[in-house]
């Protein structure tokens, strides 16, 4: 006897969307059973475009909490499962085949599944920054969203970890949103989580407030309590920040310190390369360049991604490497590696024509 497919309600809240929803639910309309749209306080013609698509649209009055807003949408869903998007996301061709054939075959006993999180692209539309997010869930099991802001799902039981892509195709966001919202229970004399603490941080990363942001990334840091990849990413983008104040120890210290909490990430690896490579410490710069080639690349992360680091660029930088110390046959085989995943980049061509010069090898055009 065939499987019954799962049926699916997609629960969205969503504000001043007139340019993005169109795109995400022409993307959707054909995988979900179920259109449930709130909205959290339009004045542009979002309403009046998810009318096309959906008659269950729903108002909540804003209150500084995605959480509120989004438990309020994940309420009023009815189908087996619920899947939620932001405005600016999309599914693409290839992606839209997968969740139909996981519609198809899916074992009603899992509770929920996520999906890579496609978050930047390059030239060629290929994803450069990606993660997991749970994005599909059991109606029944009733999770919850946690969070005034950077909301979470709270999720337990049997997880799916599938292929499927969403991709974040961004065209605006308000910058201070968030940030405000968090100066205003900061105002209250809320108590802060380590999650809250983290992402306020990030808020003050962004906005600049270098200062404030390493306090209450040391704040996040000294609770002990932080999830793993945001205890990593938090090592990153103090690093950063200490790079750009000009103090390359602190900076240094660390991307050493993200050891503490796992093993080598790639990204961090270039980023000493990087360092020890603009020091002129050559070697330094190969040892950990080299270290990120032979990683083996993660398929279940959940923590952000940067394709180029586990792919073409330690590649790229120890072709330099190895060319400042004179070692240009191995300039040039790391820099054909590299041009194995980048066919086209100008500064790898640049690198092959050079080195073939410099070896008194013919050119050539494959």
């Amino acid at each position: 006897m065939a499987q019954k497919p799962i049926t699916i309600s997609l629960c969205m809240i969503v504000r001043n969307e007139e340019n993005t929803i169109a795109r995400c639910l022409d993307s959707v309309k054909d995988i979900v059973d179920e259109i449930v749209i709130v909205d959290t306080g339009s004045t542009d013609r979002t309403k009046e475009i998810v009318a096309e698509y959906t008659d269950k649209i729903y108002d909540f009055v804003w209150i500084d909490d995605f959480a509120a807003a989004r438990n309020f949408a994940f309420s009023l869903g009815t189908m087996d499962y619920l899947l939620w998007l932001d405005a600016d996301d999309v599914i693409l061709d290839e992606d839209r085949e997968k969740f139909l054939e996981l519609k198809k075959t899916l074992d009603p006993s899992v509770d929920v599944v996520n999906m890579h999180y496609l978050l930047a692209f390059d030239n060629s539309g290929n994803p450069t920054f990606s993660l997991r997010r749970n994005r599909l869930v059991k109606r029944t099991r009733e999770y919850r969203w946690k969070g005034a802001v950077h909301e979470y799902l709270e999720v337990g039981g049997k997880i799916l970890n599938s292929d499927i892509a969403i991709a974040h195709k961004s065209v605006h966001h308000d910058t201070d949103r968030n940030l405000k919202i968090y100066e205003k229970k900061l105002e209250r004399g809320e108590e802060f989580t380590p999650r809250d603490l983290y992402y306020f941080a990030n808020e003050l990363n962004d906005h600049k407030q270098y200062t404030r942001a390493i306090e209450y990334y040391e704040k996040f840091l000294a609770t002990g309590k932080g999830w793993v990849e945001d205890n990593i990413s938090t090592c990153g983008k103090m690093a950063d920040i200490y790079l750009n104040l000009g103090d390359i120890e602190k900076a240094q210290h660390y991307l050493y310190k993200s050891f503490e909490y796992d093993v080598p990430r790639a990204e961090f690896c270039c980023r000493l390369g990087f360092n020890f490579l603009n020091m002129g410490k050559y070697s330094q710069a190969v040892f950990w360049y080299r270290l990120a080639t032979e990683l083996e690349k993660p398929i279940n992360s959940w923590g952000p991604r940067i394709e180029a680091c586990w792919t073409w660029l330690p590649h790229l930088q120890l072709c330099v490497c190895y060319d400042r110390l004179g070692l240009h046959e191995l300039a040039y085989k790391h820099n054909e590696i590299a041009r194995s995943y980048q066919p086209d980049n100008p500064k790898i061509l640049y690198n092959k024509k050079y080195l073939e010069g410099v070896l008194g090898i013919a050119e050539t055009s494959d």
